[in-house]
């Protein structure tokens, strides 16, 4: 699907990829609004958000601000290494794990590692869990650099 565009030096090669694009961000941001209406709500006439307020009262799940503002996060990362994906295709590459990854692979491995050094830092009661998304973050880095 290349669409092909004539310019005054000669011929431009356009991928035709921004309906996705637009598609993936605006459901994104849509998702992203609808979160914060919920708290909003939740909320009631304070004029600040309440951040344990349920967004759904009564459901069969504890939806609070910051979690769903996490997963929101998560599919706005996945979201752009989508992007990316389709923009810049990528070749893998042997790093320090001794496996072939690609940006995707790195991802994943970067938010299991996140996910089992928040749990371990709860587990161990290492200090403010702030701290976890720190080494969390460091990790990752290295993990894309390395891995």
């Amino acid at each position: 699907m290349t669409d092909i565009a004539k310019t005054e030096g000669g011929t431009t090669v356009s991928h035709g990829h921004t309906p996705l694009f637009v598609t993936l961000v605006g459901v994104w941001l849509a998702v992203g609004a609808f979160i914060l209406w919920c708290a909003m709500a939740a909320s009631g006439d304070d004029s600040a958000i309440e951040w344990t307020a349920s967004l759904n009262p009564g459901g069969w799940m504890a939806w609070v601000l910051p979690t769903a503002l996490f997963f929101w996060l998560v599919a706005g990362t996945l979201v752009t290494f989508t992007i990316l994906a389709i923009r810049y295709p990528e070749t893998p590459k042997l790093g320090v794990l001794g496996i072939e990854t690609t940006r995707g692979d790195r991802l994943f491995i970067s938010l299991l590692a996140a996910g089992f050094i928040n749990l371990g830092w709860l587990a161990l009661e290492l200090g403010p869990q702030y701290l976890a998304l720190v080494v969390s973050v460091i990790v990752a880095a290295a993990i894309f650099r390395f891995a």
